[in-house]
């Protein structure tokens, strides 16, 4: 709801995509300068308190926002700052919320959790917009920041009603530099860790730009409205929610094999974007696309939870969360590339390269094919 709202407000007061840009691309720094950090505390920390004081920050934020717009006083300075704090925020309060899901369900259900949570993200991803932008445009912005808030409020509630998430005894030795040098230590001692950490960053700077793309292929190459890109991406949506609830009825069953052929669905998806430039087989695509990347997404996570030991989950949490961070500067190149040689080029060498990637750890890493 706030990306939505925040946008729209940006580009009204501005009338400048280089601004909705900067504003949008805010969050990144902190989120590539802070999430190490933000594991440390994930582990030395009850974690349950840390996302509450990342809630409570949140609605803080988003008050002062409506109050700013409420009495006229609002730039996109503040839209700027506020970007940057939820990214701060974002950092300091990501690896926790992760950490803390094996805590809650156990090893065993882990995978069915992080499936339904991909699952929840999807619904929210669908119907979130949709409200914002109709609230928008009846209510007027400063009442969705209320809104916002309100939900916000609601979210340190429940969160209150969930078990403690006490740091574990092993997170709390030597100073914040040392932690972080102690957990990538851990993460280069352990094959697997290693192996899932690559496939997650790997496929997502390859498959994840796309989506930041659709409005050249919507607008250049398929010759239709913005009314079209809603309908791919809301059937792209529904396709991750496929995917969720299928791997959240998976159980233990052959899931390195299966985030392999995830990995591979994206891959296809976008080659086949590429080579066949017509609008009703894109809305195929989307599907595929869909299940592709709710499979790399839910098993990705999940399984690297499953395989790191507790007392160093939050800082491999916050390694493989700058993914988040790393998405908006990974369009840049790819933005180039479309300008040089066209977007049907630019997708096709990114499915190119991820499929090559998928390959290779296909072929060479025996422990994620055997893992169950």
């Amino acid at each position: 709801m706030q990306m939505l709202a925040r946008g729209y407000l940006v580009y009204d007061l501005t009338d400048s995509a280089t601004i909705l840009g900067i504003v949008n691309a805010g969050s990144s720094v902190p989120m590539l300068s802070l999430v190490l950090f933000g594991g440390v505390i994930a582990d030395r920390v009850d974690r349950k308190r840390i996302i509450q004081a990342g809630q409570v920050g949140a609605l803080l934020i988003a008050l002062g926002v409506g109050i700013a717009i409420s009495t006229g006083t609002v730039t996109w300075y503040h839209l700027l700052t506020a970007s940057v704090l939820q990214g701060v925020l974002f950092a300091l309060m990501g690896p926790a919320r992760q950490a803390i899901i094996p805590q809650m369900v156990g090893k065993d259900l882990l995978t069915n959790a992080m499936a339904l949570n991909a699952a929840a993200m999807s619904v929210t991803t669908l119907v979130a917009p949709a409200i914002a932008g109709n609230a928008y445009a009846l209510l007027g912005p400063d009442r969705v920041y209320y809104i916002i808030t309100a939900l916000g409020l609601v979210a340190v509630v429940f969160t209150a009603f969930i078990p403690g998430g006490r740091a574990t005894s092993g997170g709390g030795r030597g100073n914040a530099v040392e932690q972080i040098r102690a957990g990538f230590a851990y993460i280069l001692s352990s094959p697997m860790v290693r192996t899932l950490l690559f496939m997650g960053l790997a496929t997502t700077l390859l498959a994840i730009p796309f989506r930041f793309l659709l409005p050249v292929f919507v607008v250049d190459i398929y010759m239709r409205g913005p009314e079209a890109m809603g309908l791919l991406t809301a059937v792209m949506g529904g396709g991750s929610l496929i995917g969720s609830l299928y791997i959240a009825s998976l159980g233990k069953r052959n899931r390195g094999l299966i985030l392999i052929g995830a990995s591979f669905a994206s891959g296809i998806a976008l080659a086949l974007v590429s080579a066949i430039p017509y609008y009703a087989w894109a809305v195929g695509f989307m599907v595929l696309l869909g299940l592709g990347d709710a499979g790399r997404r839910a098993l990705n996570q999940s399984l690297i939870m499953e395989v790191s030991e507790d007392q160093y989950r939050g800082r491999v949490m916050s390694v493989f969360m700058m993914n988040f961070g790393l998405m908006p500067l990974a369009v840049l190149p790819v933005g180039v590339v479309v300008d040089l040689l066209g977007g049907q080029v630019a997708i096709g060498i990114l499915a190119v390269m991820l499929i090559a990637t998928v390959t290779s750890v296909l072929v060479f890493s025996s422990g994620l094919r055997r893992l169950q």
